[in-house]
């Protein structure tokens, strides 16, 4: 079996460092999952996400001269979900929480009372500084 760009195959995480994790595919052949290739929502710790041992899906993104194999989790998952099913979820996403309507009264009070708190802690802090604006 060769790899081939775009193809889904199965993986086992065999090493994870703090830039990403080396799967092991078939054929013994190693590849390195990016970071920013394990989850579509920002990873902090690939830890949280990936554990030594643990079987994965993974898609190849590119394979160069010198046979080093780029995989991506996220896109993985994202072409095994039913355009009806990435839809729905990406229109979730879109919605805005709604507490009730909000008249623009309400949120010119709110942006006043958020500017007031700032002031206040500005104020606090120049007062706390040794120069103080005089000399």
């Amino acid at each position: 079996m060769s790899i081939e760009v775009g193809k889904i195959l199965n993986g086992k995480i065999k090493s994870i460092a703090p830039f990403g994790a080396f799967a092991e595919l078939e054929e013994g052949l190693v590849g390195l999952i990016h970071i920013s290739e394990v989850a579509s929502a920002y990873v902090k710790d690939i830890n949280e996400h990936l554990t030594v041992g643990q079987e994965v899906k993974v898609k190849v993104l590119s394979v160069d001269d010198n046979g080093k194999i780029n995989l991506s989790i996220k896109k993985a998952v994202e072409n095994e979900e039913k355009p009806q099913e990435k839809q729905t979820r990406q229109a979730e996403n879109w919605k805005k929480p709604s507490a009730g309507p909000i008249d623009f009264e309400d949120m010119l009070s709110k942006f006043k009372q958020e500017s007031d708190e700032k002031i206040q802690k500005l104020d606090l802090a120049k007062k706390g500084s040794r120069r103080g604006g005089r000399r």
